[in-house]
């Protein structure tokens, strides 16, 4: 008799194509920033789709006042950390403050991102549909993000919201399109207007995530920290604590993926 001893096969990590057929068929994505091997064991258990990366861990990890001291080295060792807990969730690290200022400087902190940390696209704000097409066509999975744009605080002077008016709008409309065409495979729109969010989602055929952008776009993401109640200072208006009903952290990432594949979240409340 022979008996087998191999465990079960391995979940395979979803793909960017796994999140295109969730936005074809209409199945809200779930995401959420994570930092260190805990939490992305958590998050990834609980069924979440994506994992960021994000520079926010300068503020709400390391205590800084703002994203723009974060390294590559620093997104590299906290993305690292991520994947090696993570089976199924799809990886995304962001590109920091000053490292993406050329094409030839964008697509080697890619590589190391992507080579030495394992993450499967990388996220650069703003519309520098150059530098995005330069890196697909090197194989560079990319995600955009337009709306507020944190590593650009000290040339805006606070946290408002981005799109209000009509001149705006259209430019954020218009930098989304090109940012698609330049061969980005997802967009965050980051505190815009629920109607300008609704307009580029479905007007896209790209993925298009929300944070502060309304119940319309193709999922929603939030700080794990402020979902959490656990972040330094006052939360976002756009966000909310998940932890208040729910009985351990894994139950309030539960709640917070059945808020989003649900489309109880975000409300009216959370939204401009």
């Amino acid at each position: 008799m022979i008996t087998s001893t191999s465990s079960a096969l391995p979940v395979a990590s979803l793909s960017i194509l796994d999140l295109l057929a969730m936005k074809k068929r209409g199945e809200k994505i779930s995401c959420l920033t994570a930092y260190d091997a805990s939490f992305s064991h958590l998050i990834d258990q609980a069924g979440i789709d994506v994992m960021l990366v994000g520079d926010s861990l300068g503020m709400v990890v390391q205590g800084k006042k703002t994203t723009v001291p974060v390294t590559v080295d620093e997104i590299i060792y906290h993305t690292q950390c991520v994947v090696n807990a993570r089976q199924r969730a799809f990886i995304i690290a962001d590109l920091p403050f000053l490292s993406y200022t050329s094409k030839e400087q964008a697509i080697d902190n890619a590589a190391r991102l992507m080579q030495q940390a394992g993450c499967q696209m990388v996220k650069l704000e703003g519309a520098h549909v150059e530098t995005i097409q330069y890196l697909v066509d090197f194989g560079v999975p990319v995600c955009g993000h337009l709306g507020l744009l944190p590593q650009s605080i000290n040339q805006l002077g606070r946290y408002i919201v981005q799109g209000k008016t009509k001149t705006d709008a259209d430019r954020i409309i218009d930098e989304a399109k090109r940012i698609e065409q330049a061969g980005a495979s997802l967009l965050v729109l980051e505190c815009v207007p629920a109607g300008l969010a609704d307009e580029i989602t479905s007007s896209l055929s790209i993925p298009v995530i929300g944070i502060g952008a309304g119940i319309a776009c193709d999922g929603q993401i939030l700080v794990l920290y402020d979902m959490l109640g656990i972040s330094i200072g006052k939360r976002p208006q756009f966000s909310k604590n998940f932890m208040q009903l729910a009985t351990d952290i894994s139950d309030a990432i539960k709640q917070f993926r059945q808020a989003v594949k649900q489309q109880t979240f975000p409300t009216s409340k959370h939204s401009y």
